[in-house]
C-alpha cells in the first residue's frame, strides 16, 4: 500500500531502479567510451525533455547497451557518433518519441488561444 501511494508521488519505483542499473553501466564503461557515453546521457537529460518514465527508462537502457557493445567490439567513439554529436544524440532522442514537457506548453497555448477567439466572437 504504501509504495504506491509513494510512487503516485515520485514515480515507478522499478523505472528508478532501472534508470540507476543502467546509469551504472554507463559509469562503469572503459575509456573513452565512459566519457562519451556520460557526455551523451547529459545531453539526453537536457535536450530529450520526455515525461514518460517508460520511454525514458527504455532510451537510458538502450544508450547503456549502444556504449557497451561498442566498447566490446572496439568501435571508434568517432564511428558512433560521426562528425556530428549533437545531431547523433539528438536524431538518438527522436527515436523515442514520448510526452515531453513541451507538449503540455502546446496544448496550453493552443487553448489560450482558441479561447481569445472565442472571446472575439
Amino acid at each position: 500500500m504504501a509504495a504506491k501511494w509513494i510512487e503516485a508521488l515520485t514515480g515507478s519505483l522499478e523505472q528508478k531502479k532501472q534508470y540507476k542499473q543502467d546509469k551504472a553501466r554507463i559509469d562503469g564503461l572503459p575509456e573513452p567510451y565512459a566519457t562519451a557515453a556520460k557526455a551523451m546521457h547529459r545531453y539526453l537529460m537536457y535536450y530529450g525533455g520526455i515525461t514518460d518514465g517508460d520511454t525514458l527508462t527504455q532510451m537510458f537502457t538502450d544508450l547503456a547497451d549502444l556504449w557497451e557493445r561498442a566498447s566490446i567490439d572496439g568501435t571508434p567513439v568517432g564511428d558512433i557518433v560521426g562528425d556530428d554529436p549533437v545531431e547523433f544524440a539528438e536524431t538518438f532522442a527522436q527515436a523515442y518519441g514520448g510526452t515531453q514537457w513541451i507538449d503540455k506548453e502546446r496544448a496550453r497555448l493552443t487553448k489560450a488561444i482558441d479561447d481569445a477567439k472565442k472571446e472575439e466572437q
